[in-house]
């Protein structure tokens, strides 16, 4: 069923279908996915749930993760996961495009295009990954007014407050903000770049009865832990960011590096998505059959004409 015949889509408003999922058994796994044809392919690898990166999105635009990224432009990346898959979609919002009316209106317009939930950060502009060096960091009582923000403007919007003072303030300082931010009406807190087990452990330990987020993106600060280990160490919820962006991008890079050395995609055959496999992810047929004016659309074999 396509997201074009209305019975498909879920009557349940996303965000209340996320905290269904937070509320049942075992850690919520929440892979990246960086457009529709991803999210497809994640959802069909069985997941449940969605995450929107930033740093993603930009990058798929050919721009670096600075908070360059506007409201609308991430609306359109949420529309076409959302109408794609249906999945409840987790969306970076950054630092909620500015201050407090920028944040409820940050709000409206993800929940508008289908959103389940945001994460907010306690970064001010110009901002940075959250595994990068010299973060500048928000008051925390301005980072609770943002927060406390998003609540008054969600109806059924999970919002997710996320803190990166553990690399400037500690973990004192990370857990005194998320404590602050909880009492502000956050759901949620992520915890950025925490950097051992031993930090994830004793965050959670001193958040009791809070649910958790943790990130665990390549490349970053974070060592490699398993979904099975952040639910060990307390953590409800776990993102993979970039991991998507990143496989189709080197990808692509030894496609042109190949195409160029040769002047041939041939040797690039054994990597590529077939057009079966393409057409059965996208749903194809399925599209097809819903408009009886356009004639069954038969594969081409090997050779033949695309």
């Amino acid at each position: 069923m396509t997201y074009l015949t209305g019975s498909a889509t879920s009557g349940e408003p996303a965000g209340r279908r996320f905290r269904a999922l937070l509320q049942s058994h075992g850690i919520l796994q929440l892979p990246g996915a960086h457009n529709g044809q991803a999210a497809l392919q994640a959802r069909d690898a069985g997941f449940d749930a969605l995450y929107l990166s930033g740093a993603a999105m930009t990058a798929s635009m050919g721009l670096p993760d600075l908070g360059i990224i506007t409201i609308d432009q991430v609306t359109f990346f949420i529309r076409q996961i959302v109408n794609a898959t249906g999945l409840p979609l987790l969306v970076d919002g950054d630092t909620g495009y500015g201050e407090v009316l920028n944040v409820m209106n940050m709000v409206r317009a993800f929940e508008d295009a289908g959103a389940a939930a945001v994460h907010l950060e306690d970064q001010i502009l110009p901002k940075k990954c959250g595994h990068l060096n010299n973060k500048k960091l928000a008051t925390p009582h301005d980072m609770a007014l943002k927060v406390g923000a998003a609540r008054k403007a969600a109806r059924d919007l999970v919002v997710i407050a996320r803190t990166d003072a553990a690399a400037s303030e500690g973990i004192d300082g990370a857990v005194a903000r998320a404590r602050l931010y909880i009492e502000a009406g956050a759901d949620a807190i992520f915890p950025e770049a925490l950097t051992t087990a031993e930090m994830f452990r004793e965050f959670a330990r001193r958040m009791p009865g809070v649910r958790l987020l943790a990130n665990m993106t390549e490349f970053g600060r974070t060592p490699f832990f398993t979904a099975g280990e952040f639910e060990e160490m307390g953590y409800h919820m776990v993102i993979w960011p970039v991991s998507s962006l990143r496989v189709a991008n080197k990808a692509q890079e030894d496609l042109y590096t190949t195409l160029r050395r040769t002047g041939s995609t041939e040797a690039m055959l054994p990597r590529m998505q077939t057009r079966e496999s393409l057409y059965r992810t996208l749903r194809y047929h399925e599209y097809e059959a819903l408009d009886q004016s356009i004639v069954e659309t038969i594969l081409p074999t090997l050779g033949q004409p695309a």
